[in-house]
């Protein structure tokens, strides 16, 4: 669930990011997408994380 929260929040976050630097749709896009990836990749550790400490 973190995961899938990470990606959304890092979609909306890189295109909001490109769309403040005056950039296209496409630049709104990769900037999603990488977001989205870095977000999502955090949400994983963060889970794997929480998995160790509680069980």
């Amino acid at each position: 669930m973190i995961v899938l929260a990470g990606a959304l929040l890092g979609a909306i976050i890189g295109a909001m990011t490109a769309k403040k630097r005056k950039g296209n749709r496409a630049d709104m896009w990769q900037y999603g997408t990488a977001y989205a990836i870095a977000f999502a990749l955090g949400g994983l550790v963060l889970t794997i994380a929480i998995e160790k400490l509680v069980f």
